[in-house]
């Protein structure tokens, strides 16, 4: 239950904010709250903000009442920083603007930018920003500056604290702190001078301590995130600079930043990767010591442990295979500006390390396709942990530094701890030049005593790591609630007491983000644990990092894959507990529309998540129980599927009659009320909804005695009943369109009646597994026949019947299969000739693409037909998802939201393959969308191969 103060600020917060962004339904609460980190807490409200206006009024209504506040961006965090039992500050799509200066010298960006987004931005510059994390794809500028992150190539030197231009900051007290210009500076000097006068005499006596100011420049010769960024006070002069760089690393707790200007450093364009394996982890640090000296990138080690947990990995090496307890390997990467000056340094390097006893190796690559397998190995090791540990158990992931000179040491002492405490799957792998060394384990915080086997483990490590080895405690993941209670054993009670006066200085009431970097509790990092409960085979491997969000068109809208398995765990382990029965039921009711009925299922989080999980098989297997009443109806649709075509165009011509009669403003009303009233039974009726097809195309004979290249056509059942609109310029249905760019090639297209067949999708969508293989199975034996047992080729005019066709079924591979885009590349080309048309065109690159890996190819097939292709941005799947766009017309809008604004107004047209996903794109961008064989066939002429 929302208590009374929250209650009233939520009443109050309204005033400043829509109503949809104050959250306080309990199901929204608790998915919205979770992040990647083991911990869990439930925020009392959670607020979606637009605009640093809205912001500062509700930091200030929240400092009136006296309740704390939590920043989020993207919740990749591991250390607990992103949780809240309060409020929760999430960021929307408002906060995506960036501006590139000075040629790419420069790049401004708002919190809201997705790291490699900003990446791709610079690309045409050759440059990039300095910071990358492993979740680049996923993370949040805000969450990369506040948590001062890093990664393989970044290093100390291009983290954020040293490539910072320039940053601008809401205080706790709704205040902006702006250091981008000299006015803005002066105005704050103004504003502020207590503040800023506090600064400098902190700085003053900080630089005064000799023994505090040693340990703050031994500290930060290695990556360090644990506590406040005091290195500031040493490195600075001016209080602004000391101010604008504590905000780095703060984790949300000084203050919001609100935008960020990074100097930008080199993306070298020639790179080259090899690892190597050596006997023992000796051997392996002495060979780190001595690369430090040369021109390499990154420098990654895996231990025996990481190596064996991806063996089973598809294309490594025999070597790894077959590795030997005690062996580990560096993967190294070397990049510069020239082919030239690649190969030189790929000679020097091989030279010194054939100064050291090497097991075995794969040498130096060039070769995107070699070196990207050999990252892949790296990046797996830590879901690789994730996908084989022990249901129901957490992975934890725990981030050091030590001096590079002791590092071998250093790993064995960790070793040993392992060992100590029985983590016999703990891995160990890192950032091997700075000392900074990962170590993932799991732990199941459910069961009796394992909460004090992970505490005593945590105490020895940080005795190992800050006492010992005088390294830090937190590298790059942040202190957040894991390593508070920590800080004062890393930096002593002067840095302690230091860190404690910022915060205070900053935030005197504690109500930024408390319990995170400053905490009292010497308990701290094992409150409030994260349980991950056994819920279901096809989800239980999830580690709740939320790599799958930035892909899933519900994001925003209701939940994304991370949030659903999160509500679903939930809604298991109450009823295993027999909880309240009213709250079971009501939660379930929320996760029937939030969970369920949103969700495209289209399976993008598969490719995005690193154990593999597909959400949308959970969410298929949950409509099929809950529509398994239906099993007799949905047989008989299966049996009778030639009838349901017809009364489809029947439907389809009576309503285009109608629009034409009555008008689509009247027809429109009308269907959203039916929908209203049949709560979502009858479908609303969209502006681009299709007109019925009245072309049926027929088996083509050869009636010429020419031998021809033969291909069985296929028309998808959406493609056979879904012409265009009434309102498209172009009226011809795709069959006709398909076979006048076939005959064109000189195909002779073997297209018999496939009136009732169909792939099964529909089916399957709905949870109805059995009539979809029913499906599946006899067009996959009538193509069979056509084709001549996979003679001939098989086209699909849509992508997903042709994933559908394929999809976990080896059985099928006999058959010649494409869908247009693949067909036209890789077949049909060869009798084509193109010529670029003068057209700006969309491109819609449809999940099933993607997922069959024919995005580039896609791209590049417009690419020869038209002079100008946009592939809009953070658009990946539109959330039509096959019949969505009509009963939860909802998905595809909020899919959809940023479409138009990215179609230039010199932009007629749209194109895509897949049928309805073109209907919910024309609906939303204002031009027509259609399919790319119409495009194709517009910019190709025949060549005659015929003799």
């Amino acid at each position: 239950m929302i208590t009374e103060p929250y209650l009233k600020f939520s009443k109050d917060v309204k005033q400043v904010l829509p109503e949809e962004n104050v959250i306080t339904n309990y199901s929204k609460r608790f998915a919205y709250g979770v992040d990647a980190s083991f911990y869990r807490l439930i925020p009392q409200i959670v607020l979606l903000i637009d605009s640093e206006d809205e912001l500062i009024s509700t930091i200030k209504l929240a400092r009136a009442a006296n309740i704390a506040m939590t920043f989020r961006a993207a919740g990749t965090s591991l250390s607990g920083q992103a949780q809240s039992d309060s409020i929760l500050i999430m960021l929307t799509n408002s906060w995506r603007h960036h501006e590139i200066l000075e040629l790419g010298l420069k790049i401004k960006l708002g919190p809201a930018v997705i790291g490699a987004d900003a990446n791709k931005y610079l690309l045409p510059y050759g440059r990039k920003i300095g910071p990358d994390p492993a979740s680049i794809d996923t993370c949040k500028i805000a969450g990369i500056a506040a948590n001062n992150a890093s990664g393989m190539c970044c290093g100390v030197s291009q983290n954020s604290y040293h490539t910072m231009e320039s940053i601008r900051v809401i205080l706790n007290n709704g205040s902006i702190f702006d250091n981008s210009s000299c006015e803005l500076v002066a105005q704050f000097r103004k504003s502020h001078s207590k503040l800023l006068n506090r600064l400098d005499q902190l700085a003053k006596s900080t630089k005064n301590n000799s023994a505090l100011k040693e340990l703050i420049e031994h500290k930060y010769r290695l990556k360090n995130t644990t506590g406040y960024a005091i290195n500031s006070l040493i490195d600075f002069d001016d209080p602004i600079d000391i101010l604008a760089h504590l905000i780095i690393g703060s984790e949300g707790t000084l203050g919001f930043i609100s935008s960020i200007t990074y100097h930008t450093v080199i993306e070298h364009k020639y790179r080259a990767s090899s690892l190597i394996l050596f006997p023992n982890l000796e051997v392996t640090c002495q060979v780190v010591t001595k690369l430090a000296n040369e021109k390499v990138e990154a420098v990654e080690l895996l231990d025996y442990r990481s190596l064996k947990s991806v063996s089973k990995m598809k294309g490594l090496p025999n070597f790894i295979l077959d590795v030997e307890e005690g062996c580990a390997a560096l993967l190294i990467e070397t990049r510069t500006n020239n082919q030239e000056a690649l190969n030189n340094q790929i000679e020097q390097l091989t030279r010194v390390l054939a100064t050291f006893e090497q097991v075995d190796a794969i040498k130096f690559t060039d070769k995107p396709e070699q070196y990207n397998l050999l990252w892949a190995i790296r990046k797996q090791t830590f879901p690789a942990v994730g996908a084989v540990r022990e249901n129901g158990t957490t992975v934890i992931i725990e981030d050091v530094a030590f001096p590079v000179e002791r590092l071998a040491s250093a790993v064995t002492d960790l070793q040993l701890l392992f060992d100590k405490y029985h983590y016999n799957e703990a891995i160990i792998f890192g950032h091997a030049l700075e000392g900074n060394l990962h170590f993932v384990f799991t732990q199941d915080f459910s069961k009796t005593g394992e909460t004090s086997r992970y505490k005593s483990f945590m105490e020895d490590v940080c005795q190992l790591v800050a006492i010992d080895y005088q390294g830090s405690l937190k590298a790059e993941h942040g202190t957040g609630r894991n390593m508070a209670p920590f800080i004062e054993m890393e930096w002593g009670e002067q840095g302690y007491q230091l860190m404690q006066k910022i915060k205070t200085l900053f935030d005197p009431d504690s109500l930024l983000n408390p319990g995170v970097i400053i905490n009292h509790d010497p308990n701290a990092h094992i409150q409030h644990l994260k349980t991950l409960p056994t819920a279901h085979p096809i989800i239980d491997k999830c580690i709740e990092c939320g790599f799958c969000e930035p892909v899933c068109p519900s994001h925003g809208l209701s939940f994304t894959p991370r949030q659903r398995i999160t509500m679903f765990r939930e809604i298991t382990r109450l009823k295993k507990q027999n909880v309240n029965s009213k709250h079971i039921k009501k939660i379930e009711r929320d996760f029937n529309y939030l969970g369920i009925d949103t969700c495209a299922a289209t399976g993008l989080c598969e490719q995005k998540c690193p154990v593999g999980i597909n959400t949308g098989d959970l969410i298929r297997e949950l409509r099929g129980q809950k529509n398994s009443h239906l099993a007799f109806i949905a047989n008989l649709l299966a049996k009778k599927f030639s009838s349901v075509e017809k009364l489809t165009r029947f439907g389809l011509a009576s309503i285009a009659l109608s629009q034409k009669i009555l008008g689509k403003v009247l027809i429109t009303k009308i269907f959203d009320v039916l929908n209203r009233v049949s709560a979502g039974g009858i479908p609303v009726l969209h502006g681009k909804l299709p007109n019925r097809v009245k072309h049926f195309p027929r088996l083509h004979i050869n009636k010429i005695k020419i031998e021809r290249p033969k291909v069985v056509y296929f028309p998808s059942c959406a493609s056979r009943n879904m012409g265009p609109s009434i309102m498209d310029k172009d009226q011809r249905p795709l069959t006709e369109v398909t076979l006048s760019l076939l005959t064109k090639a000189g195909f002779e297209v073997i297209n018999p009646d496939f009136s009732g067949q169909c792939c099964g999708m529909p089916f399957k969508s709905k949870g109805m597994f059995e009539q979809a293989e029913s499906k599946r199975d006899d067009l996959h034996s009538q193509l069979k026949t056509l084709s001549q047992n996979g003679k001939y080729p098989v086209l699909f005019d849509t992508s997903p019947c042709k994933s559908m066709l394929f999809d976990e079924r080896e059985d099928i591979f006999d058959l010649k299969v494409y869908e247009p885009v693949a067909f036209i590349t890789d077949v049909l080309s060869e009798y084509l000739s193109f010529k670029v048309l003068d057209e700006t065109i969309m491109l819609h690159v449809t999940c099933s693409s993607r997922r069959m890996g024919l995005n580039d190819k896609m791209i590049a097939l417009a690419k020869r037909c038209a002079n100008k292709v946009i592939v809009p941005e953070h658009i990946y799947c539109c959330g039509f998802a096959g019949d969505k766009g009509f009963t939860t017309p909802e998905l595809n809008a909020n899919a959809l939201a940023t479409l138009k604004s990215q179609v230039p107004t010199n932009c007629l047209s749209g194109y895509s393959n897949s049928r309805t996903c073109e209907i919910g794109l024309s609906e939303h961008a204002g031009v027509d969308y259609r399919s790319i064989i119409y495009l194709v066939d517009k910019a190709s002429q025949k060549i005659n191969h015929i003799r």
